[in-house]
């Protein structure tokens, strides 16, 4: 997935070619993060329709936070078997990564306003995501690249019944790494472009429980 797609372009997207945020999220979740198994507890609440997909029409980070603040109370009122889990996609707002990566301390704050922490985290995903310590390049950070940038909403309890599940919940992210590592930086493009043959044939099948803002 390249971290940089022409203007108007998302990674991954042919030139020329519409993209719908909401349907090429769908497919990174689809292709990366469950069909490379780098969450094996994604499978099951997209199987389900649990996940919500919210299309964030913010175009600055104090809109944005109203609207996090927002999908959290709707994930506290909701009941998990609705919806377990929501990814606010904001492709028009803190596209500069070191600014995103800011803004999730905000996110952090909202979470302890609401008095939700303990209650639900908020995870981060982003086209140039980068860990510490690690170069623009390196393969590992693609673990946490996505085609837009995203605020993701756990619930903290089925996150530990998912931990508690796993039999080896602490090798996740070594085994991701190895796992992008061996795919390698154009194993990925051509995953997420559809080229790679072993894409899921059904994997933009999958049942649309989106919410445009």
């Amino acid at each position: 997935m390249s971290a940089h797609a022409p203007d108007g372009q998302a990674p991954g997207e042919q030139p020329g070619h519409a993209a719908d945020p909401v349907e090429l999220t769908r497919r990174w979740l689809q292709r990366a993060v469950i069909g490379l198994n780098l969450c094996p507890f994604a499978k099951a609440v997209l199987a389900k329709d649990q996940v919500r997909f919210v299309l964030s029409d913010a175009t600055t980070s104090e809109a944005l936070l109203e609207q996090l603040a927002e999908e959290l109370v709707h994930l506290r009122e909701v009941p998990a078997a609705a919806t377990d889990t929501t990814l606010i996609i904001h492709p028009q707002v803190l596209q500069d990564f070191l600014d995103y990566n800011d803004f999730l301390e905000n996110a952090d704050a909202a979470v302890q306003a609401l008095d939700l922490e303990g209650v639900i985290q908020v995870a981060s995903f982003h086209p140039d995501y980068q860990f510490a310590g690690t170069g623009f390049d390196d393969v590992e950070n693609f673990t946490n690249r996505a085609p837009f940038p995203i605020l993701h909403l756990l619930r903290e309890a089925s996150v530990s019944r998912a931990v508690d599940a796993f039999p080896d919940a602490d090798a996740i992210i070594d085994r991701n790494i190895d796992t992008v590592t061996k795919l390698g930086a154009e194993g990925w493009h051509r995953l997420l472009s559809g080229a790679d043959a072993d894409a899921d044939p059904g994997a933009d099948a999958a049942t649309d429980h989106s919410d445009r803002a």
